[in-house]
This record gives structure tokens, sequence and C-alpha cells, in this order.
């Protein structure tokens, strides 16, 4: 099971590897944490919770999903884990997978009435998946037993998962009802999503820089204070907050991966300010920069699991 922080799973990760393009994460959640910010990338996801609650955010749509039950997040859909539950601990399991690996090698009855449909978002699964009814029940078992089998990787495992995948596309063709069509999304959110995107996009790309909200208002465009409440509401944070904590999950890495000091790493991802940087990295990581070199460096342990995915 890979358990590397989620703060990889980025647009420009490789999720396995070309010739096996799934990956199975584990994400766990202290009482109120976040498990990832919204992000998106290329692939398609399964989010199946099996401890606790956690809310998650696809788009505009928010879901409370609890221990046993499963979200389907489509290809370039925004998402995001926001918040465990305040009371409990969580763990779930993220799946990560090109659509394009259960394709057929020709143009055949499978790949015309179930995978290209399920490409195109025509015919594809329902955002939340709950032990409802007998067919649903099924899907979630099929995830199991693909978490699992990614896990143990026994000889012939790769073939497994790609069974489990196709019988799950199955039992959503089975009966007229089950498939969702979400090839045309509503205008008004799918221009929300997309502003939203451009922004992201843009913090990803220059966060070793100085960002003022200014210019992320400009790229939209809109002004300040319409973008301020903008990306509150998209995102249940400040664009501040969202970049810090997404500077800051860089700062981890290098922590970790390098052995530079921590004034460099701190300008290397965007502070100006040490003191600054050491209060915000504290606040978010519950610990100093020195003191998660000290507990984290040489181990596999640290799962960086608190802000992205």
């Amino acid at each position: 099971m890979d358990r590397s922080a989620p703060l990889n799973l980025k647009e420009n990760r490789v999720h396995g590897h070309s010739l096996l393009p799934i990956a199975v994460y584990e994400v766990q959640c202290n009482a109120g944490e976040k498990g990832f910010d919204l992000h998106w990338h290329k692939e398609a996801e399964w989010l199946m919770v099996v401890q606790g609650e956690v809310l998650f955010q696809i788009d505009t749509e928010y879901f409370t999903v609890q221990a046993g039950e499963a979200l389907y997040v489509d290809s370039g859909d925004i998402h995001a884990a926001l918040e465990a539950s305040r009371t409990s601990s969580a763990v779930f399991y993220a799946i990560v997978l090109d659509l394009n690996w259960l394709s057929s090698s020709s143009f055949d009855t499978v790949q015309r009435n179930y995978i290209s449909p399920l490409q195109e978002k025509t015919k594809t699964f329902p955002r939340h998946i709950r032990p409802y009814s007998d067919w649903e029940k099924q899907l979630l078992t099929h995830l199991v037993h693909l978490v699992q089998t990614f896990e143990k990787q026994t000889p012939g495992y790769d073939i497994r998962m790609k069974a489990l995948l196709l019988l799950m596309l199955s039992e959503l063709s089975a009966e007229e009802g089950r498939a969702c069509d979400r090839s045309e999304a509503v205008l008004a959110d799918n221009t929300k999503v997309e502003r939203l995107k451009t922004v992201i996009l843009y913090m990803h790309n220059h966060y070793q820089h100085k960002i003022t909200i200014s210019r992320l208002a400009a790229l939209i465009p809109m002004s300040e204070g319409q973008f301020n409440r903008f990306f509150k509401a998209m995102t249940r944070t400040t664009p501040i907050d969202y970049l810090n904590a997404y500077r800051i999950n860089k700062a981890a890495e290098q922590l970790l991966l390098s052995d530079r000091n921590i004034s460099t790493v701190a300008m290397d991802v965007g502070f100006d300010n040490l003191s600054y940087f050491i209060k915000v990295f504290r606040r978010m990581m519950k610990c100093s920069p020195s003191e998660f070199r000290k507990a984290n460096s040489g181990s596999a342990g640290w799962n960086g699991m608190t802000f992205m995915t």
C-alpha cells in the first residue's frame, strides 16, 4: 500500500506507473483535521471511508461520508477532503486510476457500451455510494477487495484489480437508472469551478514568489472583495490560508528530502519572514520545522496527510 503523503497527489504526479496506472493511498485524519486541499487531476478517483466520517467537496457539492461509504470523483473534477468529524478520527482510502487502463485494444462492445461512456461522463457512477441497495453494497465490496488486492500484491493482483473495476461497471450497467450523466455540468457551477482552477493552478505554479490578492483576483477577473468572498465560499478557507498550506507542504517535503537549513527552505517556498514561517508551520503541522525534521528524518512513517492530496 502506498502510504506516501497525499500532498503529492497533484495533477503532475504519476499514480502507479505507465503499465499499471492505479494507486491506493491511505489517509488518516485526526478529529477536525483536513485530509487534503482542493486539487484535480486527469485520473478518476474513489474515496472510501473505513473509519469515522469525512466531509468531502467535489466541484461545488459537499458530502459527509460515513465509514462503509464511498465517493466517486470523475476525471478533472476539483475535490478536497475538508474535515474529519470534530469528535473522532477518520481513515479513508483514495483509489486513483487512469480510465484508459480499462480501455479495450480494439473498439468492441465493452469499449462502446461501458468504457467510453464512463470516460465521457455520460454513464458514470453516482457520486455517493451507500450500502442502501444490493448493487451499491456490491460496489462497496468490490472496492474493499480492490484495496486488499493492491495491498497484498500477490501474483496476478494486477489482472484481479482490472477485473474488479470491470465488475463494478457491470453492476452499474445492469439496470437503467443506476448510471449518471455528468457530461453537461450546470453552466454557472462549471464557470465557478474553472475560475477556481485558474487561481489554484496559478498558486501551485508561483508559490515560490510573492503572490498578492490583487493578482489572484485579476486572473478571474474580480475585485479583491469579490474574490475573497468567492474563494471562501468555494473552499471554506481564505486564499492566504490555502496558499500557506500549500507552501508548508512544500516546505515539509524539503525538510525531509534535503539538508537545506530552515531559513533557506522558508525562502524557497515563498516565505520572506522566518518567524512568520515558523509560526505558520507550527500552527499547521503542530510542531516547529526543526521538530518536524527531527521526528521524521529517515522515516517512511510520516504520512504528511494534513493538507493536500
